[in-house]
């Protein structure tokens, strides 16, 4: 379920109370018999401050930044690990995990490596199996991050039938030379340049542990 933006009614203050006043001084004006300059000059002020708050309305209309808006993932919460994995590993992916889950917008986490799916953590499909597509296949030959920022818009989004189906934005991180860690967000474009710089840090720890305990 969409939620709305929290800041909406705020940036339409300016615009209500500038437009009502605007309204209450032409009545004001329409039912006064006789003007007197005091009137007259308290309509001037009236109508300037009524003009200031619309102009700071549309202002904010344009220039402050909306809130992506985040979605409930369709899926079941889980957690599930490869059981061939040494324990070393097994409590680092544990870790890595949590972190990302509980301090990012990430809902859905996945490690694939050297063609196997090592775990799975949050909101899950039904599809359990990872079957590399372009996207995945591209950063596994390039080493190097995709940030898919809504995926809707995307056409290679059919290749994540493995993440809930409503996902909003998939981070593609290349663990070493054999892996990904593909992240699901419940929110478009709502990762930071900061999240990605942390994102790349856990994924080159990962890369190093998994290397030592394959």
């Amino acid at each position: 379920m969409t939620k709305s933006d929290p800041n909406r009614v705020l940036r339409r203050l300016p615009l209500v109370i500038g437009g009502l006043g605007a309204v209450l001084l032409l009545m004001n004006r329409l039912l006064t018999p006789e003007l007197t300059n005091s009137q007259a000059r308290g309509d001037v002020v009236g109508v300037i401050l009524s003009a200031v708050l619309i102009l700071t309305g549309l202002i904010w209309q344009q220039v402050q930044p909306r809130t992506p808006e985040t979605v409930e993932l369709i899926g079941e919460e889980g957690f599930f690990l490869a059981a061939d994995l040494p324990e070393t590993a097994k409590m680092e992916l544990a870790w890595a995990s949590r972190l990302l889950l509980t301090n990012t917008v990430t809902r859905s986490l996945i490690v694939y490596y050297q063609g196997k799916v090592l775990l799975r953590r949050g909101i899950l499909a039904a599809k359990s199996e990872v079957t590399p597509g372009i996207i995945l296949n591209r950063v596994l030959e390039t080493q190097k991050p995709i940030y898919l920022v809504a995926l809707y818009v995307y056409p290679g989004r059919f290749e994540f039938d493995y993440l809930p189906e409503n996902t909003q934005g998939v981070i593609c991180q290349p663990i070493g030379k054999g892996g990904v860690l593909i992240l699901g967000a419940n929110a478009p474009r709502s990762y930071t340049k900061q999240d990605e710089n942390w994102i790349a840090g856990i994924a080159d720890k990962l890369a190093v542990t998994l290397a030592n305990n394959g």
